[in-house]
């Protein structure tokens, strides 16, 4: 075979790779603690499959939706899908699951008190201030018998939707990130586990009390719906949905984090 012949096999050769085997960028927006701890484990592994993935933490829940619909990120990776259900009604993204990841169980923490049945009479609770994770906050404290809230009312209650409050709960709206630094100041703050743990909180033996792991609120990970049939969705799925990335969940967070497969 000739040089010529062996240049144009080569070119031949590279034609047919596929389109992954050049490795491709993937920017995935997180929040700080554990879904970025859990990328980073899923990142050698998508390596392997042609997936160059960048971690971008943002502070707060509003941010990694809006990056995503206007491709500064490719994917997110920080939200349960009730939440992403209110940000695409409330605000028309095209973006959607393409796969469940991890759950959280929201908890109720105080630095004040040691039990849940030790919350006072007119006590001060906190819980954030948007409408899914508020609700979430809501249902928790229904389910729990401190609260009755209207029938009919969804995943989206708000405190004006309650009925009967047997203890008279005085409650604050405050931004889910900031839950953390509320709690000298207040009896109870129900806190996101992200932020829990990223304040030191450990979300099994500090939480007063906990929502049913069984619950709507599995994580997902959301993508532009123009991408969500493209081959990079489906690599970096079966990076995420790999026994490495299972069994550092399972002892990294000891219960605190769940997983959805």
């Amino acid at each position: 075979m000739s040089l010529k012949q062996l240049g144009f096999a080569a070119l031949l050769s590279l034609a047919t790779l596929p389109a992954l085997a050049q490795t491709q960028t993937v920017r995935i927006g997180v929040t700080p603690g554990p879904h970025a701890q859990i990328l980073e484990v899923v990142k050698p592994i998508a390596a392997q499959k042609g997936l160059d993935i960048k971690i971008v933490e943002f502070s707060d829940y509003v941010v990694p939706n809006e990056a995503l619909s206007s491709g500064e990120l490719e994917a997110n990776s920080f939200q349960h899908q009730p939440y992403l259900d209110n940000q695409v009604a409330d605000r028309g993204y095209k973006i959607e699951t393409v796969a469940q990841t991890v759950n959280f169980p929201i908890g109720v923490y105080s630095k004040k008190h040691k039990a849940f049945d030790a919350l006072p009479n007119g006590a001060s609770v906190a819980i954030p201030n948007d409408p899914t994770n508020g609700g979430r906050a809501l249902l928790l404290l229904q389910d729990k018998g401190l609260i009755k809230l209207k029938d009919g009312v969804g995943f989206k209650p708000t405190i004006l939707d309650i009925t009967a409050n047997t203890k008279n709960l005085k409650f604050t709206e405050i931004d889910a990130a900031q839950a953390p630094r509320v709690l000298d100041d207040v009896d109870a703050a129900v806190i996101n586990t992200n932020y829990a743990t990223q304040a030191g909180l450990d979300p099994v033996k500090d939480a007063l009390t906990r929502e049913n792991p069984k619950g709507p609120y599995v994580n997902v990970i959301a993508v532009r719906t123009e991408d969500k049939d493209k081959p990079w969705v489906k690599a970096l799925v079966e990076s995420y949905h790999s026994p490495e990335v299972k069994k550092f969940v399972e002892e990294k967070f000891k219960g605190a984090v769940l997983t959805s497969w």
